[in-house]
């Protein structure tokens, strides 16, 4: 019956600390064509998406990128980059994505 506790207890210890619930990260979008008036639709499309953090957009209208956080648990890089697409505002996607997780 010890034994039969001890391994339940075991187990309980490795499995409820390991899962991960939430993976921050950061990403850069190119946006060859980006104006100003395109910030607000872009905001709008992504807002739609629970792991991408609002309050983490920085707009470079030089050098028409957005650089924003998101979860990668909720939400992959290439949903992002495509939901901007479908919008009407061109992005660059990465040439080289065989080895790269996310795109």
């Amino acid at each position: 019956m010890k034994y039969a506790i001890f391994m339940f207890a075991l187990a309980a210890a490795l499995f409820s600390g390991g899962c991960r619930r939430e993976d921050i990260r950061e990403m850069t979008v190119s946006m060859p064509s980006l104006k100003e008036t395109d910030k607000q639709t872009v905001y709008k499309v992504l807002s739609r998406y629970q792991g991408v953090l609002k309050d983490s957009f920085v707009w470079d209208l030089q050098a028409k990128t957005l650089t924003l956080s998101y979860d990668s648990m909720k939400v992959a890089q290439a949903n992002i980059r495509y939901a901007i697409d479908e919008a009407g505002i061109k992005v660059s996607f990465p040439v080289k994505t065989t080895d790269r997780a996310g795109y």
